[in-house]
């Protein structure tokens, strides 16, 4: 029977299935793709506008109090490139389409998914909500815990989804196997080690690629007081003090409660703050997320910190973690678009699957008669509403 040579296309396409399959972080926040940018091909440092949602203000009584819609929007750099470069010749192309996916495919977009989805999950270090479980496996308890906070946070109650390390899915597994009534869900527990739908959460999935978290020198007593009254924003001046913040440390204010979304009323919770920027140390300002609002339709808190209050900060100091997290699918965003394709080469295709364009592209090197071939995604990556996420630091 004569052989079947695979086309650039069904390469491709190939190739894109098998990373989707493997992004599960990735692949359960939303994506967005850009056909805008396929007439003409993407140029690196492109950007995506993406509207934020509007908030209000109610009024009491029949007296009309019209107030200015001011929309907001934050801005998605689509300009990191990674890929995957490969030798493969013509009579590689002969093979069952199969057969090509299992010796090339799939060893190249295992590689280029895993570079893809560990760079993706720097955005946990946005999230300012967190679960303190330091020093503790994790326990059904607290991942009720998370859930707890998406719904205090207004979250959606679908699409919601817990990502946990390796350690944490031993320990929830563990601890949850008595639980489920399914016996199809009790059968993937024992066999393959996977949760199930539980907790309030459509998928859990094990992650091997979530990042360690480095926390800075201060302790959960940081010894910084807020110097001044009346801050708001994205900044809080401290004063002097010698331990040092990481990006990512979570920390509090006497003073500063958190407030219900829409009533806008005292929850009786501290609010979280999430460092934005590595803090050395000394007198200055202190970076944050969210940024302090005490009044309007984007009212978060109750006031401003105290004056000479203290700054807590969650865990210990210089600690290390490896947070699991628990978020609704529009929490975060990874957008891609089309690279320029091309022309006067062996081959050029670019496909699309569910918001992940890719190309392929492969050329004839006339000095050894080799076929270099490259995979490329071009994408970037933006958390758009923090609030609807949680870390949970455990062990």
């Amino acid at each position: 029977m004569a052989n079947s040579i695979l086309t650039p296309v069904q390469v491709t396409r190939a190739a894109l299935a098998i990373l989707h399959q493997k992004l599960n972080f990735i692949g359960s926040i939303n994506r967005q793709y850009d056909d805008s940018f396929a007439k003409d091909g993407a140029k690196i440092g492109d950007s995506l506008k993406i509207r934020l949602p509007n908030e209000y203000t109610v009024r009491d009584g029949m007296t009309m109090a019209a107030q200015d819609v001011v929309e907001q929007s934050t801005t998605l750099q689509v300009s990191t490139v990674k890929g995957v470069d490969l030798n493969f010749s013509s009579l590689d192309l002969t093979l069952h389409i199969q057969d090509f996916t299992d010796r090339i495919i799939e060893p190249a977009m295992s590689v280029l998914a895993a570079k893809v989805e560990a760079d993706a999950f720097n955005m946990m270090l946005d999230v300012y909500n967190v679960v303190n479980n330091v020093g503790n496996p994790l326990t059904f308890n607290k991942a009720l815990g998370a859930r707890k906070v998406l719904v205090d946070n207004l979250t959606p109650g679908d699409k919601r989804t817990l990502i946990v390390n390796t350690q944490d899915n031993l320990d929830f597994v563990d601890g949850v196997k008595g639980l489920f009534q399914d016996s199809t869900q009790i059968s993937k527990q024992y066999r393959e080690g996977k949760v199930g739908t539980t907790a309030g959460f459509g998928d859990i999935f094990e992650n091997t690629l979530m990042p360690s978290q480095l926390t800075g020198t201060a302790a959960a007593t940081t010894g910084y007081t807020v110097n001044g009254a009346g801050q708001t924003g994205s900044g809080v001046v401290v004063q002097t003090g010698t331990a040092t913040f990481k990006k990512g440390d979570v920390v509090t204010f006497v003073g500063c409660n958190r407030v219900h979304p829409e009533t806008k009323l005292d929850t009786g919770a501290l609010q979280q703050f999430v460092v934005t920027a590595d803090y050395a140390g000394g007198a200055g300002t202190l970076l944050i997320s969210p940024a302090i609002v005490t009044s309007g339709g984007r009212q978060n808190v109750t006031a401003s910190p105290t004056n000479g209050g203290a700054v807590v900060k969650i865990g210990g100091a210089s600690g290390i973690y490896r947070p699991s997290l628990a978020f609704h699918k529009d929490a975060f965003t990874f957008a891609t678009a089309d690279l320029v394709q091309p022309k006067g080469v062996d081959f050029a295709a670019r496909e699309v699957m569910d918001g992940i364009s890719m190309s392929m592209v492969r050329a004839f090197q006339i000095s050894d008669r080799s076929f270099p071939c490259r995979l490329d995604v071009l994408y970037g990556y933006k958390t758009l509403r923090p609030q609807t996420a949680v870390r949970i630091l455990s062990n």
